[in-house]
């Protein structure tokens, strides 16, 4: 599928297709002995994360992803993608373990954003993520995202603070969903489609703004005609970014992350003239 031409819209439709893979697919597909690991140590586990240990070409690694289902019972098991706060902190405590065994962290992101319940914020929500941003900006191991579909709002950023981000060729990323933007925006959430085509959402749009790294090619016609090609897709540019940051000192690592972040976004100074002050 080319990357060119195709509206954010259509892009929305195609990263809904029914049959798209999840991160159940392509874990078995990149990595090899995976184990998963459970809970948060806090308050219970969440169904909406997954993370676990595993090898990556021989590497032994740290996988943290945001998890959708195809069937009603499985986007129950994994409340239709949104996650808890204990979910946001499983996933820090697997980072850190990760940093301990000096393990990278390659993060999949799949979400239309966190829950927003009543019991979600009495437990935390926006802490938990704000805590998720600020302590992998300074994870002393190498960290690589990847937005597999939607990367909705502050949901999708708390696992997108990473050394590099890749996207794949019809994922989208936003600080709120076109449906949100739309219901603000012209109290009218059916102008979804034209919010989306206005937001600058799309991979090319976000590598133009110097917001995402890599655009990863999916399969013609979308990744659910051809998984297996896509995961290889996604496997190279794993194994081509942990090659860049693996060699980087630590020093080197921290500060491109953080300058990464602090450069992102253009913006200019209005100065008065002096005649009129």
């Amino acid at each position: 599928m080319s990357e060119n031409n195709i509206p954010a819209s259509k892009r929305m439709e195609i990263i809904r297709t029914k049959g798209r893979p999840t991160v159940k697919d392509y874990i078995p597909m990149i990595f090899d002995d995976f184990f998963e690991l459970h809970g948060d140590r806090l308050y219970g586990d969440d169904g909406a994360i997954m993370g676990g240990v595993a090898y990556f070409k021989g590497v032994p690694v740290t996988v943290i992803a945001q998890v959708k289902g195809r069937t009603l019972e499985e986007n129950q098991q994994c409340n239709f993608g949104m996650p808890h706060p204990e979910g946001y902190r499983k996933a820090l405590r697997l980072a850190h373990q990760a940093e301990k065994f000096h393990r990278p962290v390659i993060c999949f992101v799949d979400t239309a954003g966190a829950f927003c319940g009543v019991e979600a914020e009495k437990r935390g929500q926006g802490e938990a993520i704000a805590r998720s941003i600020m302590e992998f900006m300074e994870l002393k191991t190498p960290v690589i995202s990847i937005i597999l579909g939607e990367g909705g709002s502050g949901g999708a950023l708390a696992m997108c603070v990473c050394d590099e981000l890749a996207m794949l060729e019809n994922a989208v990323y936003s600080v709120i969903s076109p449906r949100g933007f739309a219901s603000i925006l012209w109290k009218n959430a059916e102008r979804e489609k034209e919010a989306a085509d206005i937001m600058k959402i799309t991979a090319e749009d976000l590598v133009h703004l110097k917001v995402c790294d890599s655009i990863i090619k999916e399969s013609d016609g979308g990744a659910h005609t051809d998984p297996e090609q896509t995961a290889e897709n996604i496997s190279e540019y794993i194994s081509q970014a942990l090659k860049r940051n693996l060699q980087k000192g630590l020093d080197e690592m921290l500060n491109g992350r953080y300058n990464k972040f602090r450069t992102i976004g253009e913006f200019s100074v209005y100065e008065e003239d002096s005649e009129s002050e």
